[in-house]
């Protein structure tokens, strides 16, 4: 979970830097900010696990009844770093450009909405449920915000491994047009659906930590 962890550090770091606004009465600049603190924590923490998650795609493919190309997590990234460092972070452009609009859309919509909730102070089911509410329709709304260039990002971290001229795809720019051309638009939102199933532990992370700061006397 070191993504969470940076993410929310990050997006309470930078919220910091700009202007507060009253969500009251200034709620279109008040998601604005909060829209752009939390796309610049995404970007800021996927800089520091990009390798990671690299890592995880290529161990979650590497399965079957043949011979495993990986024996684990350090061999992975020292065969895929052995090609070049630039090798470990095949597909961040696009990571980055979906990252944006995922956690601006998931801290953003969440910190917007939140404020709005006429039960926020309830400390009781009703307030614990209707944060979760607002979470969870926030976790989906991200991860359909976002899943297109998390497709392209996972087939452009499946080929990382392979000479470069055996490269299916050139780019990011490249790797949309093909999809879109040979498979079609839908093809880019193969699984979000499931995708969508997986959202409920992202909704539970937002109401935790929103009620560990409320604990915590932060908020």
């Amino acid at each position: 979970f070191p993504t969470q962890a940076f993410n929310f550090a990050f997006k309470d770091s930078i919220k910091k830097i700009f202007p507060k606004y009253d969500p009251k009465t200034q709620f279109g600049s008040f998601f604005m900010v909060n829209v752009a603190s939390g796309g610049m924590a995404g970007a800021g923490s996927l800089i520091i696990v990009y390798p990671l998650d690299y890592a995880r795609t290529r161990l979650a493919s590497d399965v079957g009844s043949g011979t495993r190309e990986f024996k684990g997590l350090a061999d992975c990234l020292m065969k895929t770093a052995s090609k070049g460092p630039r090798a470990l972070y095949n597909g961040f452009g696009v990571s980055v450009i979906g990252i944006i609009p995922y956690r601006g859309v998931y801290f953003g919509m969440f910190d917007s909405l939140k404020e709005q909730n006429p039960y926020k102070k309830d400390t009781g089911i009703v307030g614990l449920a209707s944060k979760f509410a607002i979470a969870q329709a926030t976790a989906i709304t991200a991860g359909y915000a976002s899943y297109p260039f998390d497709t392209v990002r996972r087939r452009l971290q499946m080929q990382s491994n392979k000479p470069r001229e055996e490269w299916l795809y050139k780019g990011t720019m490249d790797c949309f047009s093909k999809v879109a051309k040979n498979e079609g638009t839908t093809a880019l939102f193969k699984g979000a659906g499931a995708n969508a199933l997986r959202t409920v532990g992202s909704a539970l992370v937002l109401v935790l930590y929103g009620e560990i700061k409320r604990v915590a006397g932060i908020e």
